[in-house]
């Protein structure tokens, strides 16, 4: 377990620009937590700023019994808590209701902020991953995972978080939580039953062969192709035959090979396609992903759609979800729009 009980620097003398300097090195791993917690980009930077306001605010209630970092993380734990209890729960399509076939009319989108957002890859390097945990760091962020925290409620999940992501000892979490050591260790059970029904021990155990780098970057490469001419076939010969398909905020979502294809016939790739889209590669989540443009009606200016996120097992997709929000897109600092 990690020990985080080691001696801390007093806060009450330090002057502002000292003491952001000093929790300004936790930003990274706090934005992945609130992350973990919210499912939201953008709420998890203001949480993590909210954070470092009331750690200012509070120095001098502090008195060394734990870390700095334990601290910030009772602080920010606690604070995506009291968020969450204020608006509905993030999810995505495949875990909100039931799949669809490409015949049933697509349903209006759901605005509302009750969707997973993608996630820049932007967390400690591997070498600061602990492999005691029971989930890594790379495998927390991914979208399977993070579909299925969200299912807990927020005390559960900010418990499993701590103990089985962080590899918090039973105590700390105690600690951050404001609760039992009888009380977490039952919180745990019961998030880890819950969480094993819907995200299954083979999905995070190596028990595929893996891809090579180069193979899988041939992949996207035909992957790309497909998308920005347009090929149907193309495309579908690069999917699991239960390969998913969504694009939030549209609700609905598609499985199947076959289903796909007559989605993206009739949607995406519909009329004369060929040079509609354009994508430029990111990382999200810890895997691969795209900055998704379509050309607009005078074929003058691709614009930003949205953030696509692709999902392989072995050297086929399993996954494939569009995020249709062009503002995502800064996130990942990528432009508003591409010339043609």
């Amino acid at each position: 377990m990690t020990n985080l009980t080691s001696p801390s620097p007093t806060l009450k003398d330090m002057n502002q620009h000292e003491f952001g300097a000093l929790v300004e090195s936790h930003q990274r791993e706090l934005r992945a937590h609130c992350y973990r917690m919210l499912g939201s980009v953008h709420e998890a930077d203001d949480l993590v700023q909210e954070t470092f306001w009331r750690a200012w605010d509070r120095r001098e209630t502090f008195e060394g019994r734990s870390t700095i970092r334990a601290w910030l993380y009772k602080i920010a734990t606690n604070l995506c808590i009291d968020t969450l209890r204020q608006r509905p729960r993030r999810t995505l399509p495949v875990t909100r209701e039931n799949s669809s076939t490409h015949e049933q009319p697509i349903p209006a989108s759901i605005n509302e902020p009750i969707w997973l957002e993608p996630y820049p890859f932007d967390l400690p390097e591997p070498a600061e991953d602990n492999p005691e945990a029971k989930f890594s760091l790379k495998e927390s962020v991914k979208l399977a995972f993070l579909a299925s925290l969200h299912l807990l409620p927020a005390r559960q999940r900010a418990v499993l978080i701590l103990y089985d992501v962080l590899d918090m000892q039973t105590a700390e979490v105690a600690e951050i939580l404001g609760q039992t050591i009888p009380s977490v260790k039952s919180a745990l059970h019961r998030a880890r039953t819950t969480l094993a029904r819907h995200y299954p021990e083979k999905q995070h155990k190596k028990t595929q062969k893996q891809i090579t780098v180069e193979a899988l970057q041939s992949r996207l490469n035909r992957y790309v192709q497909a998308w920005e001419t347009a090929d149907v076939e193309g495309l579908v010969a690069l999917l699991k035959d239960d390969c998913t398909f969504s694009m939030p905020p549209i609700p609905s979502w598609y499985s199947g090979r076959e289903n796909i294809a007559g989605l993206v016939r009739k949607t995406i790739f519909s009329g004369q396609a060929s040079g509609r889209w354009r994508l430029v590669s990111i990382l999200s989540n810890g895997q691969p992903g795209f900055g998704l443009y379509r050309l607009d009606e005078k074929n003058e200016v691709y614009n930003g759609y949205g953030i696509q996120v692709v999902t392989f097992s072995g050297d086929l997709i399993e996954d494939i979800i569009t995020f249709r929000n062009p503002a995502l897109l800064n996130y990942f600092n990528l432009s508003p729009f591409l010339m043609s």
